[in-house]
């Protein structure tokens, strides 16, 4: 059956620093997207990242001025995802009303705090200063956490937001996070990273949590986008559940549903 898949988790590279392929060089845009449509992914959604702090918010401007010019080279099939800081709150807050409402950015993310200088600092005061102003513009914010009081205490602070964190886990670590994500009304999972592999993880996953908060992503470039593909495929979950988690729950909370 022919399904649309959409991938909410990618980090295109654009250069040396922002390339986290592990074995070989990623390559052109062209043809990072070519790898993900040659996986039978539709559309991808992500955020340049870079693995240093930055020392002025002009690097991060730069990240989100690359995602934007890829958007407007393929406009078919990327979806792009901006960068913020919790060490520059008036200038992150000023880039998501310049990236919402002059470019309908819709995803803030991977947000990758123990990459760039905040390991997990989401509910200090500038980060809850810049998310209520999120709040504003209806946009979705995927972060990459561990903590759990930490992923609480912001989902509750800001029940305006979606947020989609990234990557099950395995173990009693998958299980306290689906336990939190069925919790809070305003917590989505991606299911990049660790945890597709696990095999069943996806099931259960639907089981205690239900096929509306799971999101399809991959974390490509680092890992293999097919095997997300085939590791959702594999559980013969419902028509329903799967068309919901490869686009459908994607496309309701961005609101692109209706375009």
């Amino acid at each position: 059956m022919d399904r649309q898949i959409i991938d909410c988790h990618i980090h295109p590279a654009v250069d040396r620093e922002t390339d986290f392929c592990w074995y070989k060089k990623s390559g052109t845009i062209r043809k990072q997207f070519d790898d993900l449509k040659r996986a039978g992914i539709s559309k991808a959604c992500g955020s340049i990242v870079v693995a240093k702090i930055p020392k002025s918010f002009e690097e991060i401007k730069k990240l989100n001025d690359c995602a934007l010019s890829i958007r407007d080279r393929f406009p078919d099939f990327y979806i792009p995802g901006m960068q913020i800081h919790p060490a520059f709150p008036d200038e992150s807050c000023r880039e998501i009303e310049r990236c919402c409402k002059n470019h309908d950015v819709r995803w803030i993310g991977e947000l990758v705090g123990y990459l760039m200088g905040y390991p997990d600092d989401y509910v200090s005061n500038n980060m809850i200063e810049i998310m209520k102003f999120a709040s504003k513009f209806k946009v979705v914010v995927n972060f990459h956490c561990a903590s759990i009081p930490v992923i609480e205490n912001l989902c509750r602070k800001i029940p305006g937001i979606n947020f989609v964190l990234a990557h099950p886990g395995q173990g009693k670590e998958f299980l306290e996070r689906i336990n939190l994500v069925e919790k809070i009304k305003n917590l989505y999972l991606d299911i990049s990273g660790t945890g597709i592999d696990r095999y069943g993880m996806l099931k259960k996953a639907v089981e205690i949590a239900s096929y509306q908060k799971i999101i399809f992503g991959t974390d490509y470039p680092i890992n293999n986008p097919a095997v997300y593909v085939h590791g959702v495929i594999f559980e013969r979950l419902s028509e329903n559940a799967t068309c919901a988690i490869f686009s459908n729950n994607f496309l309701r909370i961005t609101k692109l549903l209706t375009h």
